[in-house]
């Protein structure tokens, strides 16, 4: 389900400076979301990061920014960290998944600084699903759909099922600035803010319609 872009499309483009992919999901009732990016720099270096927030529960927090280019440029691996995306189905289905370390953060806003905090084990395998054809936006495209899956901690696996999700995919010949998201103007819900190494900051809050900006 596309308009206007092929299948290929959907994988890394030749002659791209940055090109990014990102998938996230929320509950309508805002007890849980997360929210993953992947972003190719250049010819030889890959930036990731992954958050979930819980209702109660600190922020779970991931970035890496040191992360060599692979043959699969979609394969991530980097010291105690790999994730992997894989396209099942061109504008269908993506199996997104990780295995890592992340940083609790009782403050979300320590994320925009040195994310200072205790480091926990975290994993997830989820399978991402077209609700709608993809839509244009600046230098790419997005699309919205449902998550299945399971994210494991200490405490457990936390089992998403039917969960509304959304995707985007964007790549350029000149540095991407950070997606933009509709703006709240009463953020008070759970946060998930990143600071990227060339300074731009994504900060979300999660409402019932998904992932919103700060900013």
């Amino acid at each position: 389900m596309s308009h206007g872009f092929a299948a290929a499309d959907e994988r890394p483009h030749a002659g791209a400076f940055h090109e990014e992919w990102t998938w996230s999901f929320w509950a309508p009732d805002v007890s849980i979301g997360g929210f993953v990016w992947y972003r190719l720099v250049g010819a030889a270096q890959a930036w990731y990061g992954w958050a979930v927030v819980r209702e109660g529960a600190p922020l779970l927090h991931v970035t890496e920014f040191d992360i060599p280019r692979r043959g699969d440029p979609l394969l991530a691996k980097a010291p105690a960290m790999w994730a992997e995306f894989t396209c099942d189905a061109a504008f269908e289905q993506w199996t997104v998944g990780n295995e890592t370390y992340a940083v609790e953060l009782t403050d979300p806003a320590e994320a925009l600084g040195r994310a200072y905090g205790t480091a926990v084990p975290i994993a997830s395998d989820l399978e991402w699903y077209a609700t709608a054809p993809a839509q244009r936006i600046a230098d790419g495209y997005a699309q919205d759909g449902v998550v299945h899956g399971a994210i494991e901690l200490i405490g457990g696996p936390v089992q998403l099922a039917e969960l509304p999700a959304a995707r985007t995919h964007r790549w350029s010949s000149s540095p991407l600035g950070p997606l933009t998201f509709p703006t709240v103007l009463a953020h008070t819900g759970l946060r998930a803010p990143f600071r990227l190494p060339d300074d731009s900051v994504l900060d979300l809050v999660l409402t019932p319609a998904g992932w919103r900006s700060r900013r």
